[in-house]
């Protein structure tokens, strides 16, 4: 998730429960190419405290694909992950991401791109989504015959965005189709999980390699937990542990490469479910710097 998953909230979810791997932002290999490269290296700042990370790349140029997938070896990665799924408009537009479910010629050269970059022993999968506008079990096909190590499936068009409930079903028939097309394809499913036995049941009940879950651990930072304990944390819980995130972010991005206000975003997971949080939500939107929020939380 953009401005999300950074390498400050990765570690602070793997300290409290780690999954099995996790994912960057999203990084744009055509800016990674080119002079604009230094502003978004940060997105692809590891720690060795988070464990197996895999590298989620999108853009446009299959020669640019290749090159960065060649740095993504040796930054120390688990892989690379090509976004075909991100149904922003503004992304949509330039020809990217779940656009390249109506341009399979450009999606064929980016994958042989990414993968001849890879080599034999560096994974490579693809995010993506059902349909572009209506379910296409074509594309899904397609992408099973690229022969990819993983595929990761949100079950929702580009079009419906998050805005109906994700279609399992169609997960699970994709995984049918796997069976058949591609057996070493690993099939993972996406969308509205909101715990790990939840997760647990849609892999059994489809048959799945793994479960992603995104929005889920911007909730509860405990989701990949077997109990989470979120529920029952209280104020000061929260908030210390929401000033320990921030800290971090002062001592990792030290000479501002990342900006305080995307912090702004992590409201909604911290200062929430106790009295007076939406007020405290309130206030701390108005702080403009890292010293300013924590003096907010300390004197809540």
């Amino acid at each position: 998730m953009d401005d999300v998953t950074d390498t400050v909230f990765r570690q602070i979810v793997a300290e409290l429960a780690p999954p099995d791997l996790m994912f960057t932002e999203f990084v744009n290999v055509d800016g990674l190419q080119s002079p604009g490269r230094e502003k978004l290296m940060p997105k692809l700042w590891l720690s060795k405290k988070e464990g197996p990370v895999i590298a989620q790349v999108w853009g446009l140029k299959p020669e640019n694909y290749f090159k960065t997938t060649q740095e993504l070896k040796k930054m120390g990665f688990a892989g690379v992950d090509i976004n075909m799924g991100c149904p922003v408009k503004t992304v949509i537009k330039n020809g990217a991401c779940a656009a390249l479910i109506n341009n399979r010629t450009l999606a064929a050269d980016i994958i042989a791109a990414v993968q001849e970059g890879a080599g034999a022993d560096f994974p490579v999968s693809v995010k993506t989504r059902v349909g572009f506008t209506t379910v296409d079990t074509n594309w899904l096909e397609f992408l099973l015959g690229q022969k990819l190590n993983m595929l990761t499936i949100h079950g929702r068009t580009a079009k419906q965005l998050s805005k109906t409930p994700a279609d399992w079903d169609l997960i699970g028939k994709a995984r049918q189709m796997r069976d058949h097309t591609c057996p070493t394809t690993l099939i993972v499913g996406n969308g509205d999980v909101a715990s790990r036995a939840q997760a647990e049941t849609l892999a059994k009940k489809y048959k799945l390699d793994g479960i992603m879950i995104g929005r889920g651990a911007f909730h509860d930072p405990f989701i990949f937990s077997e109990h989470s304990p979120w529920s029952k944390w209280g104020k000061d819980q929260k908030l210390e542990l929401f000033a320990k995130h921030i800290k971090l972010h002062q001592a990792t991005y030290k000479n501002g490469e990342r900006k305080f206000e995307p912090l702004r975003k992590f409201c909604k997971v911290y200062i929430n479910g106790f009295d007076g949080a939406s007020q405290l939500r309130e206030a701390f939107m108005k702080t403009h710097s890292p010293y300013e929020a924590l003096e907010l939380l300390a004197n809540r």
